[in-house]
């Protein structure tokens, strides 16, 4: 039975805390802008883009963002997807940032049927099919979505010289199932999610369940796990960021335990020390983007702001008030009567209120 090996120590315990905070603050911001859309969008092609590139391919964040906007289907090739882009690249790497955001789309489908079915298990035909979607048209239609029958090992980033040699391969079903029976069991439920991500990204890349497509199978699963239990600050960071921005730490983390026999503190400790990055770097831009939790017993809700709400808000929270001069210059080459129905929206939304009734008249945030 799969049982994993891994110390709480203080380095864990702190990026665990900052990962609470800005999951809280994220999820209980009373004002949240209206471009939340966009930053879940900026998310997801950060998501796509670096966790293939991360796999070696070599499309920029432009070209990935073109070719994801064209919003492929999975009977497209390749090459047409790319034509209608715009893109000039080896039909390869369109297609694997085709079949990741294909994947992104199979976690958004499996999130809703598992919304509300607490007792819904992870399955191994969960991570079939995102295997599936990950590497069909890229590896023989007999090895997509189906365990490995053949022995592979895994390779260092420069030399090339063998760093692991994964389970035989009539060992991996056992040993998927083991991992899968301690997903679902008392153990992972009574696992913080955060370490519990970490652990499923480490042990489904140790086994190395398939022929290709590991790695972007296992961050998949974590992404689930992570949303699933609620560490997912509405989906507004990308993790695959951080690990391809720092590929020799992401790979020296995993041979480390690879050669501890499979002591996991190290691994945790860069995952935990990831995640709490990407989602720092998530609280700060929702921080500068909403209103102080000072209007949350007033408002009680999370409001949409326009981008000039949220320049007229921030200026609000420095200043007593606001009179219409002030606004003039906080929102320049923006006409009167714009100002205006942007205040009126804003009092209209319970966020400010109006001193006056003459052109002296001020505005100020109410509770305040």
């Amino acid at each position: 039975m799969f049982k994993p090996k891994y110390l709480i120590t203080n380095k864990i315990l702190k990026n665990v805390a900052v990962i609470e905070a800005a999951r809280e603050m994220v999820d209980n911001a009373p004002l949240v802008p209206a471009w939340e859309a966009k930053f879940r969008e900026d998310a997801l092609m950060r998501t796509v883009h670096f966790g293939t590139h991360v796999e070696g391919n070599d499309l920029t964040m432009a070209e990935t963002e073109r070719v994801v906007k064209q919003d492929p289907q999975r009977d497209e090739s390749a090459v047409d997807v790319a034509a209608r882009a715009g893109v000039t690249a080896r039909e390869r790497d369109v297609q694997e940032v085709i079949n990741y955001r294909n994947v992104m789309k199979y976690l958004d489908q499996l999130l809703a049927e598992m919304k509300g079915n607490s007792g819904r298990h992870y399955k191994l035909s969960d991570m079939l099919q995102i295997h599936a979607l990950s590497t069909e048209r890229m590896i023989p239609a007999d090895q997509v979505g189906v365990l490995r029958t053949a022995q592979v090992v895994i390779r260092g980033l420069v030399k090339g010289e063998i760093v692991s040699r994964p389970p035989l391969s009539v060992e991996v079903p056992y040993q998927v199932d083991d991992f899968f029976a301690w997903l679902n069991g008392t153990d992972a439920v009574e696992t913080h999610p955060v370490i519990k991500s970490a652990i499923t990204h480490f042990e489904l890349s140790r086994i190395h369940p398939f022929t290709e497509g590991n790695g972007r199978t296992a961050r998949a699963m974590t992404l689930l796990i992570l949303a699933r239990e609620g560490i997912d600050a509405k989906r507004f960071f990308s993790i695959e960021e951080h690990f391809d921005k720092n590929i020799q730490e992401y790979y020296d983390a995993f041979v480390q335990v690879a050669k501890s026999e499979g002591e996991m503190t190290p691994w945790v400790e860069f995952f935990t020390q990831a995640l709490a990055i990407e989602m720092n770097k998530v609280k700060e831009k929702v921080k500068r983007l909403s209103i102080d939790n000072r209007l949350r017993g007033t408002v009680g809700r999370q409001v949409s702001l326009s981008e000039r709400q949220v320049n007229l808000v921030e200026y609000l929270e420095s200043n007593e008030s606001l009179s219409m001069n002030e606004a003039r210059e906080v929102l320049p080459m923006v006409s009167d009567d714009t100002i205006l129905r942007d205040l009126t929206d804003l009092m209209t939304k319970g966020v400010v209120k109006k001193v006056g009734k003459t052109k002296g008249a001020k505005y100020t945030l109410r509770g305040l």
